[in-house]
Order: structure tokens, then sequence, then C-alpha cells
């Protein structure tokens, strides 16, 4: 599944909300810090629905 520019936008605007780090964002989510971190830079766009699932999760928690 890919991520949107616009999921990975509001991402990266919600954890500079919250001012939150990758390692404790990915200890929330369940996510390695690789995965942030290749989520958020946009190195990479397709992932496992799983992975998906849990970002738009957390985007949703908030």
């Amino acid at each position: 599944m890919y991520l949107s520019e616009e999921t990975i936008l509001e991402l990266k605007r919600k954890r500079g909300e919250q001012n939150i780090p990758v390692t404790v964002l990915a200890k929330r989510t369940g996510l390695s810090r690789w995965t942030w971190t290749k989520v958020l830079n946009g190195t990479k766009t397709n992932f496992q629905k799983s992975t998906v699932l849990k970002i738009n999760n957390w985007l949703e928690d908030l």
C-alpha cells in the first residue's frame, strides 16, 4: 500500500506539533524507528498494509 504525499505531510505536521522524537513515535505505534525515518523522509512510499494501518491509527488517535 502507498502513503500519499498528503498523509506524509500530515504525519510530519502532527509529529512536529507534539515535538515527538522518532524513537518515541516508534514505541507508541509498534513500528521501527527505521520505518518511521523512511516514511518521514519520503525515501519509501510503498508499505505493507499492517504498517499503513498502524500509521493511520496513530493519526486518528491524536
